[in-house]
């Protein structure tokens, strides 16, 4: 990696007509400023599609390769043809700075549906036809997947029929025939979804700023990917899982957090080279300029929890392959640029086969003055270069949230002893950004909230509610150049301004979709 900054902001939180942020006009303006800040790179939650009944966790899905449907946008719909602009109006919710998931998802189902209709009536276009082609080994099982899902009142796939659960051919057939239009609705949506993120990527990239992704380690026990692989997760003969993912009690919560995925037969997996595994990294580093793997430490040994636990207490660790499975991932892909989420328990075990195959762990500001310890590895003196510093995450208090709320009055001290001067709440977020700017750290990534120098209310994601994350957004105010200033100024101090001379803009991107 170079001595570079980015910001972390998830797709959902941008301003738009929409009622949630998507791959449209504030994407570009979004890009825009981190370009004129000197930024380098964005880096964004998974893309994959979320559920209410997941929580709307983008770390909670129904499929490894399927694009969140909502993050299409509205105003690129319309560019396209597909939409009249008096028909998406403007998205009305109780709170501006939050997404109604609910309403978001029925609004734009609607609106979907006339986009698709219209398109239907067309001959496909070849790109189209060339998507699905190339998408195929998992487009036809996820399209089928929905439908299916919409035919049975969104029941679990566990309790299909039975010959459906097993995917008889024959049934398969069957129901593909008897489901062709929402299967092709499906088909059509995820091509819009994938046309769009290529553009926008396309756009950051020649504005200098690179995409860092981020793959959730599991996929939900009702997902496509399970339905279709049931032989490389732990389950019993009714398909229901003999363990769950989770993890034991922590920083962020006292009973561990039960995450509920199925948990993977890695001995299977082992059988095949890691085939599935390499499929799915294959497709997210097409995704990506660079990719995080969210909980990382799963990968060498994982928290397994008997299945019908009300808590992550009574789990056991379970040793997974890594080192054969990273040296075939390293093989197979060598220009690939993995970051591990190294966050919570951390063991030698773990901190080995990072440093074996070079892969780059983070350091979180806002834990390195929890306790008296000079030699505490999130302390900036204590960092190795090859390493990603955040002031915080998307799963932690904002740095004045945490500094109003949870920080005690050692913590404070330990702070203001450390940076060399007493501090107030409203200079907390810049003081955070400083410290992670000029630390050794190659790679700095600030929250957007930290930028906007926000309190609790900026907060994404609690890990221990499985309700009421995910919603916090930016307002159309609070996306403009000017809001950036101060970062860019900081970021030239520290040595990490990315100078891009680059033309163009969002509005001549826009012309081109």
């Amino acid at each position: 990696m170079k001595r570079a900054s980015g910001v972390l902001l998830h797709v959902t939180s941008l301003p738009s007509a929409g009622g949630i942020g998507d791959f449209g006009p504030a994407a570009y303006r979004f890009i825009d400023c981190l370009s004129q800040a000197g930024q380098s790179c964005w880096q964004i939650l998974p893309l994959n599609e979320t559920s209410a009944i997941g929580g709307n966790s983008p770390y909670h899905t129904c499929s490894a390769y399927s694009g969140n449907t909502m993050l299409i946008s509205l105003e690129l719909l319309v560019i396209n043809g597909w939409l009249a602009s008096q028909e998406i109006g403007s998205f009305h919710v109780g709170v501006k700075n939050q997404v109604d998931y609910d309403n978001v998802r029925r609004y734009k189902g609607q609106l979907f549906e006339l986009a698709f209709d219209r398109w239907h009536l067309k001959p496909p276009e070849p790109d189209y036809n060339d998507f699905c082609r190339r998408n195929a080994s998992w487009l036809d099982d996820f399209t089928l997947f929905k439908a299916l899902k919409a035919q049975f009142n969104e029941e679990p796939w566990p309790v299909w029929p039975l010959k459906l659960c097993q995917r008889q051919p024959a049934a398969l057939a069957a129901s593909s025939a008897t489901l062709a239009r929402p299967i092709e609705k499906e088909k059509f949506l995820q091509y819009i979804f994938y046309k769009q993120w290529s553009a926008l990527k396309a756009y950051a990239n020649h504005k200098g700023v690179e995409i860092f992704g981020d793959m959730a380690i599991y996929v939900e026990l009702d997902s496509v990917d399970v339905w279709k692989n049931p032989e490389i997760f732990k389950l019993d003969k009714n398909y229901q899982p003999l363990f769950v993912s989770g993890v034991p009690p922590d920083y962020f919560s006292q009973t561990g957090q039960l995450w509920g995925h199925p948990v993977y037969n890695w001995e299977k997996l082992a059988e095949s080279n890691f085939s599935w595994w390499l499929e799915r990294l294959a497709h997210n580093f097409k995704l990506y300029d660079a990719l995080r793997f969210d909980h990382f430490r799963g990968f060498v040994g994982y928290w397994q929890v008997a299945a019908g636990e009300k808590t992550a207490v009574n789990g056991s660790w379970v040793k997974a392959p890594a080192a054969e499975f990273f040296d075939i991932v390293k093989n197979s892909f060598p220009q690939a640029v993995i970051i591990a989420e190294d966050l919570g328990i951390i063991t030698p075990d773990v901190k080995e086969v990072m440093n074996h195959f070079h892969i780059p762990g983070m350091k979180v500001l806002l834990f390195a003055f929890g306790e008296n310890n000079p030699q505490h590895p999130y302390l900036p003196r204590n960092y190795e270069t090859d390493c990603v510093v955040y002031t915080g995450t998307h799963d932690t208090n904002t740095a004045r949230g945490w500094f109003e709320k949870e920080a005690t009055a050692d913590d404070k001290r330990r702070l203001c002893d450390y940076i060399g001067k007493n501090i107030t709440a409203e200079e907390v977020s810049f003081a955070f950004i400083r410290l992670a700017l000029g630390s050794p750290a190659d790679l700095a990534i600030i929250p957007m909230q930290d930028v906007l120098e926000l309190g609790e209310e900026g907060r994404m994601n609690r890990p221990s509610w499985t309700y009421g994350n995910w919603g916090w957004r930016l307002t159309p105010e609070q996306l403009a150049p000017e809001i950036f200033r101060s970062l860019a100024n900081e970021t030239k101090n520290y040595n990490r301004f990315k100078f891009s001379a680059l033309p163009g803009s969002c509005h001549t991107a826009l012309n081109l979709l």
